[in-house]
């Protein structure tokens, strides 16, 4: 039975299943095509050689070379619609599968040229959820690389002395949300990985799980530090999340802390081989709401549980399967999935998101996250 002809077109920097194909970076977009489950590459001159050493794997075609042959048969033009017509028509085939991201314009340039493309309906690359031993390595030292930033930011913190008006000051200075987070970065970089965003939300900047954080840091309250740096070598993704408290906590948030901690233990006792995604959100939701933790829109503001427990991680910093209230995913061995349940109350102060990445196998859940957990530095 012959498989179907799949069809990228992109550069592998950002699209992560072009990346998961030829397992190379290539700034620039260029041609995949897999014939009966063969890959091959159509490639400038400048990556040629590179990738015959990377991408052992496919067959590394010159696109300057198709091009000459194009302009030797007497075509007039010869960009990537006619490169990948030739490629196609001279295996007999008229039709690829590409995925959803595909280029528009492109699908109607092959369309005017014979050549049929439709979206694949799910993922691209189904198995690119299901993490080999080689890819849990990956993903291992990219979270290692946020765990380094994440030391360095905590540090930092540590090394701070408080003044008068509960700002903390670090080499004389008043510590900002953007002077820390330009820390954390730095460690990054150095250890390797690509920083991206960081979140260093401070009190009720906390409360939006999503903000990166701006402005004075204060003594006394929450700080939201949620680190997700890229590998430079290998593109994978780690993601690690700690709240910590310089000074003082309230008790408010103190025990908001460790209600979070007893929820993310809940869901590690729940991901499991085959287990329904949507139910480990469930169980943490229904442990908030019956220790008191209601969730939900409070003047016009959402307070609460309100995201997702969790998210696949890999070439992608947010891949499948998911773990919120809306999933259909199942929980499968060799999934790599983040672990955040998060309370954030806007009366209390701030916020408090614990994040760790568990490891699904046959037997039960790893965790890989070695980063301790301190509410108080």
């Amino acid at each position: 039975m012959k498989r179907e002809t799949l069809l990228i077109v992109a550069d592998s920097e950002r699209c992560a299943d072009m990346l998961y194909a030829v397992g190379m970076f290539v700034p620039d977009p260029f041609i995949y095509v897999q014939i009966n489950g063969q890959p091959q590459v159509v490639l400038s001159d400048l990556e040629i050689d590179r990738a015959r050493h990377a991408a052992p794997h496919c067959r590394v075609v010159s696109l300057t070379q198709l091009q000459k042959k194009l302009r030797d048969d007497g075509a007039k033009k010869t960009g990537l619609p006619q490169v990948i017509r030739h490629v196609l028509r001279s295996r007999g085939i008229s039709k690829a599968t590409v995925p959803h991201c595909f280029p528009l314009g492109l699908a109607r340039e092959l369309r005017r040229l014979k050549i049929k493309v439709k979206p694949k309906n799910g993922a691209f690359f189904p198995e690119r959820q299901i993490k080999c031993a080689a890819e849990v390595k990956k993903i291992s030292a990219a979270l290692m690389m946020a765990e380094v930033g994440l030391a360095e930011g905590i540090q930092a913190l540590k090394s701070c002395k408080i003044d008068r008006k509960r700002r903390l000051i670090y080499h004389a200075n008043p510590l900002t949300s953007e002077k820390l987070r330009a820390i954390i970065d730095t460690a990054i970089v150095q250890a390797g990985g690509l920083p991206a965003n960081t979140i260093v939300a401070g009190g009720r900047q906390g409360c939006d799980p999503h903000e990166r954080g701006y402005g004075l840091l204060r003594a006394n309250e929450p700080i939201i530090l949620d680190v997700f740096p890229r590998s430079q070598k290998t593109g994978y993704f780690g993601d690690i999340t700690r709240t910590v408290v310089r000074g003082k906590a309230t008790e408010a948030i103190r025990k908001l802390y460790h209600t979070v901690e007893r929820a993310q233990e809940i869901g590690f006792e729940n991901i499991r081989h085959n287990a329904s995604a949507k139910e480990v959100h469930v169980k943490i939701k229904e442990f908030f709401e019956q220790d008191g933790y209601k969730s939900g829109k409070v003047n016009g503001r959402m307070q609460g549980f309100f995201h997702g427990t969790g998210h696949g991680v890999g070439l992608e910093i947010h891949e499948r399967p998911g773990m919120g209230p809306n999933t259909t995913d199942t929980l499968k061995a060799g999934h790599v999935v983040t672990v955040e349940p998060g309370l954030y109350y806007w009366n209390l102060g701030g916020g408090v998101r614990l994040e760790d990445m568990a490891l699904i196998t046959g037997n039960g859940t790893r965790n890989l996250t070695k980063f301790e957990k301190v509410l108080e530095v």
